[in-house]
Order: C-alpha cells, then sequence, then structure tokens
C-alpha cells in the first residue's frame, strides 16, 4: 500500500508535518513497514479549507487534521490491511 502526504505549502501549515509524525508511529506501533510505504507529494490539487490531503493508492482523501488521523487510520489503512489477509 502507498500512502501519499501532500506536504505542499496549503497542507504543511495546516500539519501535514504532523500527519506524517503520526503516521510514522502508528505505522512502527502496528508493525507495517513491510505492508505500507509512506511518501510525500506535493499538491494533489484537492486543497480544503482545513488539514492535509492524503492519496492512498489511488483514492485521495482531504481535510485529515492530528484529531481526525486515529480514525482515518482505522478505517483507511488498518481495514485495507484486514481485508487482504
Amino acid at each position: 500500500m502507498i500512502v501519499s502526504i501532500c506536504v505542499g505549502s496549503s497542507c504543511h501549515l495546516k500539519g501535514s508535518e504532523e500527519i506524517v509524525e503520526l503516521f510514522n508511529k502508528a505505522i512502527e506501533e502496528n508493525g507495517l513497514d513491510d505492508e505500507v510505504i509512506l511518501v510525500g507529494s506535493f499538491c494533489f490539487g484537492k486543497c480544503n479549507r482545513q488539514g492535509a490531503t492524503i492519496e492512498v493508492d489511488d483514492d485521495v482523501y482531504t481535510g485529515i487534521t492530528p484529531e481526525s488521523f486515529p480514525r482515518f487510520f482505522e478505517d483507511q489503512i488498518m481495514s485495507r490491511i484486514r481485508s487482504e489477509v
């Protein structure tokens, strides 16, 4: 699974750096180093008024904040990994 986090200026100002840190921590805590490839990307052209834009494989999600991250990670990352098993 490839997860791209926008690190462009707009998303950076909206917390993408913290989202990257949260992803790194969650990937490590869940032993997903071999399952998830985390990359930075510049603008996806889907800017939102709050939060960062994240692409999981080919699906784009907007408005991801540190507060919404735990649910996003569970719903979009862990559920996909469980369904691949």
